[in-house]
């Protein structure tokens, strides 16, 4: 459990993608009715999409708002500008108000 702002937040690391630990997650989501997905990889064809579905499918009647993700942009960088395309602390943060606040 993490707690800033007054929001308390599990952190879940997945250690493997395939499989993945769907059983921790719905466990998760059924507890805060929220679930917010952080990768490096871009947004679209990511797996954090893949996480996202299978969850909506469920633990839809337990969501309290929809699920979130902060993942890397739809676009081609160089890496000089990595810190602009990468997640943050200041991005997930942001969500996680904007999940809680839903």
């Amino acid at each position: 459990m993490l707690q800033r702002d007054g929001i308390s937040c599990e952190l879940i690391d997945l250690r493997t993608l395939i499989p993945w630990d769907k059983e921790t997650v719905e466990a998760s989501v059924s507890k805060t009715g929220k679930l917010l997905i952080s990768h490096e990889a871009p947004i679209t064809g990511g797996f954090g999409a893949e996480i996202a579905a299978s969850i909506a499918e469920r633990c839809f009647q337990r969501l309290e708002a929809p699920v979130a993700r902060v993942c890397g942009l739809d676009t081609p960088f160089p890496l000089v500008y990595e810190p602009f395309y990468m997640p943050t602390k200041n991005k997930i943060l942001d969500a996680i108000k904007a999940t809680v606040n839903y």
